[in-house]
């Protein structure tokens, strides 16, 4: 066994190479990241493998900083482990008392894990091109999460600019709305508009929906406004509408490129009554390859959604609390699945029913449902069968 420990940085990685007796094959050396230092390693693996060696290359998730080098060695068909930093440091701090973190000393603790064989399993191919999914989903919750700070700015300046428009729509964040405030940014604008120009307006806006008597409501509550005249705050809720705009359309286009790559996978957790495409989308990116886990608890886990633990003599912690580690973005897809699931699934919805009659939070029901929706989601993946509701 030949076992690779890989320190990744921003312009360089520290390696070390080790076999299974010990034996240090080659002491830590640094390699540039470019296509000359990532040769240069694999030239001194194979120099060091034999066509019988196991090889094993370890390196730690560091985001993008990683996904170079690792797609190199998948490609050239290395075993390859991505360990979590958090595991690494742990088994570090085990290995030693003294408080020593250094490149060197990393690379060769990637080693050390590698050789102990702590339950770890290679990154798949599958897992690695499903990076390119993880990328969209997690860009598109940036983007909404960007919206939705904008459109709060559009609700702190309607409410001075003119705070009786939100008692006369259903929402502030409607296509004809955005209309209204983008030409008329204040009341005193509406209340000088010209009916027919405000009805057109809002008519066309709203598809047909509004029409005289909404745009002379909406006349009056303005002249009647008590909201202030501010040039300043006009100008900045018609950008802000702008890019609220821009950032719909950006959202719509990767929710477009979202689709396509789900289509092309054929999962069948998009059969399951409740979830979403984009949710789904979620999970199965996080996930990456459900071969890695053994069994559903440890997708849980991986969440961060399984319980904590803690007891010492006769001290056991009885309110245990969520673990919240892992991916949020999962344990995000997840706890908001869980809800839509219970409300379209029968069983779902009798299971949450049952939970929430012995007296159980909201909150702590929904998280045993959501245990249930990831045994049910690994089922699925793992026999590629679609979701069929028992009769």
């Amino acid at each position: 066994m030949i076992c690779v420990g890989i320190d990744v940085a921003k312009d360089k990685h520290d390696c070390f190479i080790v076999n299974s007796d010990g034996e240090i094959l080659a002491d830590v050396f640094t390699i540039p990241n470019e296509t000359n230092g990532f040769n240069r390693l694999l030239q001194c693996i194979r120099n060091f493998s034999t066509p019988e060696s196991k090889i094993k290359v370890g390196l730690e998730a560091t985001g993008h900083y990683s996904y170079n080098i690792l797609g190199f060695l998948i490609n050239n068909g290395l075993p390859t482990y991505v360990l979590n930093p958090l595991h690494t440091n742990l088994y570090r701090k085990s290995l030693s008392l003294r408080k020593t973190k250094t490149d060197r000393v990393d690379a060769r603790t990637i080693a050390a894990m590698l050789m102990s064989d702590v339950g770890l399993k290679p990154y798949t191919d599958t897992a690695y091109h499903n990076e390119e999914l993880k990328s969209l989903t997690r860009y598109r919750f940036d983007k909404v999460k960007e919206r939705g700070k904008l459109r709060q700015s559009i609700a702190r300046l309607v409410c001075i600019l003119f705070p009786e428009l939100e008692k006369l729509v259903p929402s502030l964040h409607m296509a004809s709305v955005y209309a209204l405030l983008d030409e008329f940014p204040g009341a005193r604008q509406i209340a000088d508009a010209h009916l027919t120009h405000l009805k057109t307006l809002l008519n066309y806006a709203s598809k047909g929906h509004y029409r005289r008597d909404f745009a002379l409501s909406i006349r009056e509550s303005a002249r009647a406004s008590i909201g202030s005249v501010m040039p300043a705050k006009s100008l900045e809720i018609r950008h802000t509408i702008r890019l609220i705009r821009e950032l719909d359309a950006e959202i719509a286009e990767i929710e477009a490129t979202i689709k396509t790559i789900m289509d092309a996978l054929h999962s069948p957790i998009t059969t399951i009554p409740g979830m979403g495409l984009r949710m789904g989308a979620v999970i199965l990116a996080e996930v990456g390859d459900f071969s890695r886990f053994d069994s559903p608890d440890k997708v849980l886990a991986y969440a961060g959604l399984s319980p904590s633990t803690y007891q010492s003599g006769q001290l056991t912690n009885c309110h245990a609390h969520m673990e919240k580690r892992g991916s949020k973005y999962l344990r995000f897809a997840i706890f908001n699945s869980t809800k839509y699931v219970c409300h379209w699934n029968p069983t779902f919805a009798a299971y949450l029913a049952k939970k929430r009659a012995e007296g159980k939070h909201y909150n702590v029901a929904i998280s045993h449902a959501a245990k249930k929706l990831v045994r049910l989601i690994y089922a699925l993946e793992k026999s590629r069968e679609n979701y069929s509701l028992a009769a």
